[in-house]
């Protein structure tokens, strides 16, 4: 569906596409969605666009917000939220589940249902469990309405870092050492599983890194330099997500590059790398969002790596069969081969976020990106494809 095919009557002038802005959510994300919410909101060509904000409550709710974008950003080293800019603590907005109609509907207990009018595409912009991972967009092919990004089965791949570690190893593109434990495994032994990354460490030697298996943000991660700190890194992991992930370090440089789906195929923008912060340990969460910590955009590479690093960020878009935007992350290692380490189908995407600091410097503005991301979406029908 394009632009200029929206339904119009013959007596009105063409209405403008209704992008519907979704975020906050029930993961750990809540807060780096409303940050990134906010950028959008603000980029959004209101002259091109009618906007319907719609936030996601830490409880699932689903709430009409104020249009406030300086509302959603970092203060005091304090993350916000959808329950600060909901017009209502009791208020929910609800989509239509039947495919003919796109009539969202806000209703409060007491009160007549209101309709808040048709929306074209959503633009969800949530970050982990319950938004990135294929529940959201489920939702929105059963309504059969268009939205940005990926679809069912490449936002579930991109979520979960097992699954997405072993469909980039079917399609050759080189992985680190890793092992999994899932949650049946500490319940049938808890000794045995965590034996299971003791023997890992073993083999592969210290550092590890624990994740939440099905987590972003760099949220749970901890860096284990010996068994001492173990038991610790495991239990905040599982806070997270009962499935926990642990890596070996890849020993070299941490280089990103952005994907974008344009009219005819996905294209990679110039890669950029991530320094070691000077104030942590790696590069989590407090060094992305909180301490901001710069990338280097373009990244010191030769023209061959830079080549290559573009050319396996495609290769991974396709392998996941992902659509509409891709950040993908390597690390360049010692040997000076490029091994992927994950992709996020819904990336940070704040201004200072590196996926739009990498199209900027590959020349599309933070605003063009925006709107290439909804038009890509409103070309796109939901459904099998």
């Amino acid at each position: 569906m394009s632009t200029e095919n929206l339904p119009q009557s013959p007596e009105q002038p063409p209405r403008k596409p209704r992008v519907a802005v979704v975020f906050g959510g029930r993961s750990s994300e809540h807060g780096i969605s409303m940050v990134t919410a906010g950028a959008v909101l603000r980029a959004i060509d209101r002259t091109k666009y009618d906007v319907l904000p719609i936030g996601i409550t830490r409880d699932g709710r689903w709430a009409l917000t104020a249009d406030e974008p300086e509302r959603m950003a970092i203060t005091d080293r304090r993350t916000p939220t959808v329950e600060e800019l909901a017009e209502s603590h009791d208020g929910a907005v609800v989509l239509p589940v039947d495919p003919a109609s796109r009539e969202v509907v806000y209703s409060e207990p007491g009160s007549v249902p209101k309709a808040l009018g048709e929306i074209d595409v959503v633009f969800p912009v949530l970050h982990g469990p319950y938004g990135e991972d294929g529940t959201l967009q489920g939702l929105l092919e059963l309504s059969g309405v268009p939205y940005v990004g990926s679809g069912v089965l490449a936002s579930a791949v991109g979520q979960d870092k097992e699954y997405m570690k072993r469909v980039f190893t079917s399609f050759g593109l080189k992985v680190g050492p890793y092992v999994v434990i899932r949650p049946r495994e500490w319940e049938r032994d808890a000794s045995a599983a965590r034996k299971k990354i003791i023997d890992f460490a073993g083999e592969h030697g210290w550092p590890l890194f624990v994740k939440p298996a099905r987590a972003g943000s760099s949220i749970g991660i901890t860096k284990v330099d010996d068994i001492g700190g173990l038991d610790e890194a495991i239990a905040e992991a599982q806070r997270h997500d009962p499935k926990i992930l642990v890596e070996a370090a890849v020993r070299g440089r941490e280089i990103e590059c952005g994907v974008l789906e344009f009219e005819n195929g996905p294209r990679a923008s110039v890669p950029a790398e991530i320094p070691p912060p000077d104030a942590h340990a790696y590069y989590d969460f407090e060094a992305k969002y909180i301490d901001s910590t710069p990338g280097i955009v373009p990244a010191p590479l030769t023209d061959e790596q830079t080549a290559e690093v573009r050319r396996l960020a495609v290769d991974a878009f396709e392998a996941a069969s992902c659509e509409g935007l891709v950040r993908a992350d390597f690390f360049l290692a010692e040997d000076g081969e490029f091994v992927i380490n994950e992709i996020n189908t819904m990336p940070g995407f704040t201004p200072i976020s590196m996926y739009p600091q990498m199209w900027q410097a590959s020349g599309i503005s933070y605003a063009e990106l925006v709107d290439r991301l909804i038009q890509a979406a409103l070309r796109r029908s939901t459904g099998l494809r």
